[in-house]
């Protein structure tokens, strides 16, 4: 049974964690691929919301195996506090499984996370301090800890050390801040979480394999999203990881013909936090009034976030990069009362025109949009079930989009709970 992709398509937010929870009911995995718990989604079931970091958004339904896969890096105190809150709420983590190969965040990343963001000032890329770039830079270097070296403490303690001969220099001399102690990490990471972490560590990628040998679904799940993919982002404002549909091979462990459905979601309007380019951004009362509407202050930090009008030009870049079957369209319901709503639809730069995204960032950052502006529905969106009842205005906004993208929307949220969406595709 070929594999099913969930992809985010602009800067992250857009509402991933709620499809990835409505397509899940299909699914016997759910595997997420990449980053760490700098990646927040929240799911409201009955009123209730689940605010999740680490754990795939398919420990919500008792007949899923959720999966960390081998591309994700895993601070194991934040993860047994996300098991314990799913545990208060009475979701069963018990049937979570961690891949041995995914990497260990560890107290220096973290403190090597803020001081070098507090060092670069204004050039700061908005990182949110919890450790993930350093952890995927050892990755890279070849000297991290993996989760499976929470197995053998002797070795764990071995690799801590070694690594720890270096971090304390730079972490002492070069900005001046205190060492820490291997004793302390290992007291915190061996006695503590190994007892808690250590039942559900396994080979997630032979897992998988025996699902779809299986014939099950398998849903393969992104953090962030394709604009701060560190390849195909706008670098450097970016993740340290590949969200793009082709980090869930390497980082759930499968080859891409097991892959046959990329679905990505895109917000009816764009927001961004952190630093970085953002053609499309709203700096009026039209941004805040976005901001109120849509809630927008992020699920992990609580931060702002940037808001602007709906971006064809990013939305067909990233129907390139991820081989996009279908879009799943958010937060419709937020543009409910605009007497008008614009797209953009091209970028003018030094008076030139660019409808695909241009290749270098200084066009990127001084690009200025080309809009078409469409009229408004004014009505409330949150009760609407099925794509009749939808105003003649959304129906036509939506197509748009389609039209623009080159992709067909299948699925529209209307609001965040879990039953507030509808069919659009005909």
């Amino acid at each position: 049974m070929p594999a099913t992709v969930v992809v985010g398509t602009q800067w992250g937010d857009e509402g991933k964690g709620k499809f990835t929870d409505l397509v899940a009911k299909e699914m016997h995995l759910v595997v997420r691929y990449q980053g760490g718990h700098n990646a927040g989604h929240t799911i409201v079931v009955d009123g209730e919301s689940f605010a999740l970091q680490l754990v795939p958004s398919g420990v919500l339904y008792d007949h899923i195996t959720p999966v960390i896969g081998n591309g994700v890096v895993v601070d194991p105190r934040v993860l047994i506090a996300e098991m314990d809150m799913l545990e208060r709420k009475g979701i069963d983590t018990s049937r979570l499984r961690i891949s041995g190969n995914a990497h260990l965040i560890l107290p220096y990343h973290q403190e090597i996370d803020k001081v070098t963001e507090r060092y670069l000032g204004r050039n700061k890329i908005g990182t949110t301090k919890r450790g993930i770039g350093p952890t995927y830079a050892d990755k890279a270097s070849r000297v991290g800890l993996r989760v499976q070296d929470l197995q053998d403490p002797k070795i764990f303690r071995q690799k801590l050390e070694a690594a720890l001969r270096e971090k304390n220099a730079v972490l002492a001399k070069v900005y001046n801040q205190l060492p820490l102690d291997a004793e302390e990490i290992c007291a915190e990471y061996l006695d503590v979480c190994r007892p808690r972490i250590e039942p559900l560590i396994g080979d997630t990628v032979g897992l998988v394999h025996e699902a779809l040998e299986a014939g099950q679904h398998v849903l393969l799940e992104g953090a962030q999203a394709t604009f701060l993919d560190l390849d195909h982002g706008t670098y450097p404002f970016v993740t340290s990881s590949n969200p793009v549909a082709g980090g869930a091979c390497t980082g759930a462990g499968v080859g891409p013909r097991h892959i046959d459905r990329v679905i990505g979601i895109t917000k009816a309007y764009t927001t961004r936090v952190g630093s970085g380019p953002f053609p499309t951004e709203l700096l009026d009362e039209v941004g805040d009034l976005l901001i109120d509407r849509g809630h927008e202050f992020g699920t992990n930090t609580g931060r702002r976030r940037r808001t602007g009008w709906f971006d064809a030009v990013m939305l067909r870049h990233a129907a390139r990069l991820n081989s996009l079957s279908e879009l799943a369209l958010t937060k419709l319901d937020v543009l409910d009362t605009f007497e008008t709503v614009k797209v953009c639809v091209a970028y003018e730069a030094d008076g030139e025109i660019h409808t695909q995204l241009p290749y270098h960032q200084s066009v990127l950052h001084k690009a200025t949009p080309v809009y078409e502006e469409l009229p408004g529905w004014g009505v409330d969106l949150s009760g609407v079930t099925e794509r009749r009842a939808l105003p003649a205005a959304a129906r036509d906004y939506v197509a748009f989009l389609e039209e623009q993208v080159g992709v067909p929307v299948n699925l529209i949220g209307v609001g965040p709970g879990r039953d507030q969406f509808l069919h659009f595709a005909a």
